[in-house]
């Protein structure tokens, strides 16, 4: 570098895991905020206890209610930011979700974990411990919005080993 140059300063770069849920987005984040060293957060830890209790009745949430939500990550992004971008798991069902979600300090790239849904009621079946029932796998669906090509991201499917998922992801993110 010239003296006098100044280094370039590279923004952050949020990784934001998105899908229905049960599709393997947090096992990908896991695996992902090892290999990156990046701060990981999973969204679920956001909701507010209300949120939590309607879906654990088998209500879906309504946009009011995920407002809050999807607020409270966007500002964790932000707070991290700094450390050069974190990788945060988020069903993002929506456009208007990731539109807001994408207000966040740097850059934010989205990665689509699609699978099966046969696949994802059944592993949803068998989860213990999550308060996410498997009868809203078709109100997700029906929820969901595909990325957009004018969207900042790429799909991602699982339908071969967590190995070969983080693989593609990091194939993915290596062009950021």
């Amino acid at each position: 570098m010239a003296s006098g140059t100044p280094a370039a300063v590279q923004e952050p770069v949020h990784l934001v895991l998105m899908g229905i849920s049960g599709s393997g987005k947090t096992t990908l984040a896991e695996r992902l905020a090892k290999e990156l060293d990046r701060a990981y957060a999973e969204a679920d830890e956001f909701h507010s206890p209300a949120n939590i209790e309607r879906m654990r009745s088998g209500t879906p949430l309504t946009d009011a209610d995920r407002a809050p939500w999807l607020e409270s990550i966007r500002d964790w992004m932000d707070s991290a930011a700094n450390a050069g971008g974190t990788i945060v798991t988020c069903s993002a069902l929506k456009r208007s979700y990731r539109d807001l979600l994408r207000q966040a300090s740097g850059r934010v790239f989205f990665l689509h974990v699609i699978c099966d849904p046969a696949v994802i009621t059944d592993r949803m079946e068998h989860r213990l411990g999550h308060f996410m029932p498997a009868s809203l796998v078709p109100s997700q669906l029906a929820t969901l919005e595909e990325l957009g090509t004018d969207e900042d991201g790429a799909v991602l499917v699982n339908s071969g080993s967590v190995d070969e998922l983080v693989e593609q992801a990091l194939t993915i993110v290596a062009d950021l």
